[in-house]
């Protein structure tokens, strides 16, 4: 897998802002084609005192709902990107980080102002503990 390293680095980004606690969420957009699963948003959840991440997989008809470890989060998410996703976006309180797969599928990361001036509350929540 070619672009492996690039998503090593933005999963890497991702799992340093919930440490540093200025993670806002992370979605999965830009298919490939017309299908059936649209978007995946990821965001922070408490369940039994442990922080986990719930995935929204949003279909044209339905959305399932699904809570997992920030690891486990990780090994399910990552086959879905370039099949359909070609966009992995992070926001965060300190940059929005974008990871895009042009039409050569060769995967590049491009960091911006942030969109969010507040992070996830119920990761705020959590590291008040």
């Amino acid at each position: 897998m070619p672009n492996s390293q690039t998503y090593t680095t933005i999963f890497n980004k991702f799992k340093e802002s919930i440490n540093d606690g200025t993670f806002a969420k992370l979605t999965f957009a830009k298919t490939i084609g017309n299908t059936q699963l649209m978007n995946i948003y990821i965001r922070t959840i408490i369940e039994d005192g442990k922080l986990l991440l719930c995935l929204k997989f949003k279909f044209q008809q339905e959305e399932i709902i699904e809570n997992h470890s920030i690891d486990e989060a990780i090994f399910i998410l990552t086959p879905y990107i370039n099949n359909p996703f070609l966009s992995v976006l992070l926001f965060t309180t300190e940059a929005d980080i974008t990871m895009k797969l042009n039409k050569k599928r060769v995967a590049t990361i491009t960091e911006q102002a942030p969109t969010f001036k507040n992070a996830d509350p119920t990761l705020l929540e959590f590291m008040a503990q």
